[in-house]
């Protein structure tokens, strides 16, 4: 037993929480949020949605009997609290380290993690095909989805919402909303009929009223209908959410998602339908720790942190920060500039720009698809759209690209941040897949940084040197390294070294900073090598691979998938040329890169200066 954690420490699974009385209850809530404070300051990670569904996670796994009833969290960043409940608390202090648990919901790690996740919306559907599955099987077992507001703008939730309304028995949604206030929006009238509802012996009379009113000859339908048209319009005035009951939702809340009374009765209430159920819950992100309360936002997803103070340890600017200061000074010299972002307005760095610029800023919910088709309508009128972006979130929007970009040579300007290896947040997240996916489509440029100031140039050379669907690519994090005698290149490649070695080392992006100390402890052993740093990737320019075929051997690294990679691109085209030399392409097999330090991944896969060196010495 932690004696700092007497209650949370001795939970195995959730068959011990079924045994704690209440007062356990709000004591094992106060010391789970403790302990999260305690982990996410020195780990990094989700804080602030943790924080508000701890009473909501506990009394699901009171009122389940997981893992046989379901649990899938939607984009499972909330699911720490769950982790510590179901046999991990021991290993928490691992969360989102090399070799410790996921930050997201992984079925390898445990029976109680029902689904993965990453990203968002997708709670409902995978839910609804397990609640299928287990229907086939002859499996009674209940089914959850616990979804947030946030997931709600996501249109594959109400995909899910739709497809599942048919579904009969032992299906629940919860809708997890932090952002609603219950007496403000709701009222003293809601509150005592949603009371009311999920009382056992409100819906024990509902259901024997109809029953006998099916039963009596010639009138009995007719007033089964007059009292369910009359019970429908009575809360139709009266809730808002209307949406649910339309889609064959039986809807309960709102409920106090902090109140564990009120939380109980829903949950069993949601137990005891024989249709489909929506268990709206409100929530505080943040709750029990001041600071995250304060500022949701930037503790959504946070690095280590001062527990007294709420200050972040490490606060460097990164790429996202000049991104952001660079699309202000465009903005202001040219009002055809407008930002688009799908719900990351202070993960991409549009803080400053959103209020700055706030007619011409379009924040349209987690809704990638959406905001790739919206930035290319307005592209139909002139504007220049600039939608930044997470490359793992691009993902969604494949189909758009090609569809609605790249046809019609519409200029969108994607910002695709966090490229490359993002660390700690995993598979789900890793920026590994963007070039791949866009090197597939048809007149796409594709720009690839090494440093902030070619990251300026890169900016304006999207909105006015380039036409059509234009990407833009760049790390999380800050600068590396820099050679003083590095001479900034134009915007389509540079050779940095003696241009007659017989060695090449081609590479973009960041890797570029661990290629020049590559090549500097090489030439410590006496082999001389140049790198050819290219920064558009997407076209090749003829000139660098003219460059790369003097050499006898040239090696390829890039910090992407090596299928449909760059690397393979530029191969081609050497093959083209008819020389002879040794051609090597190093970079991301065909896996999934799991969580760990963008440093200890990069090692890994051998992507660093040492492996670059290794893979040169093995080879030359």
């Amino acid at each position: 037993m932690d004696n700092n954690f007497p209650i949370l420490s001795k939970i195995k699974s959730p068959d011990d929480i079924k045994k704690l009385s209440d007062n356990e209850i709000t004591e094992v809530c106060a010391e789970i949020r403790e302990k999260l404070i305690e982990v996410v300051s020195a780990n990094g990670g989700h804080l602030a949605s943790n924080l508000g569904i701890v009473e909501l996670t506990v009394m699901l796994h009171k009122c389940f009997n997981c893992p046989a009833d379901s649990i899938v969290w939607d984009v499972g960043h909330q699911s720490y609290v769950h982790k510590m409940l179901t046999g991990r608390y021991d290993k928490i202090n691992t969360i989102r380290k090399k070799d410790g648990l996921a930050g997201f919901p992984k079925r390898t790690e445990s029976d109680y993690d029902a689904f993965n996740a990453g990203h968002s919306s997708t709670s409902i559907s995978a839910a609804y095909g397990i609640a299928r599955a287990k229907q086939l099987k002859g499996d009674n077992s209940y089914t959850i989805a616990v979804i947030g507001d946030g997931s709600m703008t996501g249109g594959l939730a109400y995909e899910g919402l739709n497809n599942a309304g048919r579904f009969k028995k032992n299906f629940i949604v919860i809708l997890n909303d932090n952002k609603m206030s219950i007496s403000n929006n709701v009222g003293a009238m809601a509150l005592h009929l949603s009371h009311m509802r999920i009382k056992p012996t409100y819906l024990r009379v509902k259901r024997r009223t109809e029953k006998i009113l099916s039963h009596i000859p010639l009138i009995g339908n007719f007033f089964k209908k007059v009292l369910r048209r009359s019970k429908s319009k009575l809360k139709n005035m009266i809730y808002k959410n209307t949406l649910f009951d339309f889609l064959g939702y039986t809807y309960i809340g709102p409920i106090d998602g902090h109140d564990i009374d009120e939380l109980r009765n829903a949950l069993n209430a949601a137990k005891r339908n024989n249709a489909p159920v929506l268990v709206h819950v409100v929530t505080k992100k943040g709750k029990g720790y001041e600071p995250a309360e304060s500022h949701p936002k930037e503790f959504h997803g946070i690095g280590k942190f001062d527990i007294d103070t709420g200050e972040p340890i490490s606060s460097h600017k990164g790429y996202s920060y000049v991104f952001g200061k660079q699309l202000c000074k465009m903005a202001s010299k040219d009002k055809n500039i407008v930002a688009v972002t799908a719900a990351m307005t202070l993960g991409t760095g549009l803080s400053e720009f959103s209020k700055k610029y706030k007619p011409r800023f379009f924040d349209v919910g987690i809704a990638e698809e959406h905001a790739v088709t919206f930035a290319c309508g307005l592209a139909t009128k002139g504007i220049i759209p600039f939608f930044a972006v997470y490359s793992t979130f691009l993902q969604r929007g494949y189909d758009q690209l090609i569809h609605d970009a790249s046809i019609q040579k519409l200029h969108v300007v994607l910002c695709i941040d966090r490229a490359g290896i993002v660390g700690d947040d995993g598979e789900t997240h890793q920026g590994t897949f963007d070039v791949s996916m866009l090197n597939t489509i048809p007149d796409t440029t594709i720009l690839s940084p090494s440093y902030f100031d070619e990251l300026e140039n890169c900016l304006n050379a999207a909105a006015y040197m380039c036409d059509g669907l234009v990407a833009v690519r760049y790390p999380r994090g800050g600068e590396l390294y820099r050679p003083d005698d590095y001479v900034k290149p134009n915007i389509s490649f540079s050779v940095y070294g003696d241009e007659n070695a017989e060695i090449s080392l081609v590479t973009y992006g960041r890797l570029f900073s661990y290629a020049c100390k590559a090549k500097e402890r090489l030439a410590q052993d006496g082999i001389n090598i140049n790198i050819i740093k290219l920064c558009q990737i997407k076209p090749l320019d003829v000139r660098a691979v003219e460059q790369a075929s003097r050499s006898k051997s040239i090696f390829f690294f890039e910090e992407s998938l090596v299928a449909g990679g760059i690397g393979e691109s530029f191969g081609y085209e050497l093959k083209k040329t008819g020389k002879n030399f040794y051609y090597k392409i190093h970079g991301i097999k065909d896996c999934f890169v799991r969580h760990e330090s963008v440093e200890q991944a990069l090692a890994e896969l051998k992507l660093d200066d040492d492996g670059m060196v290794e893979i040169i010495k093995e080879n030359i």
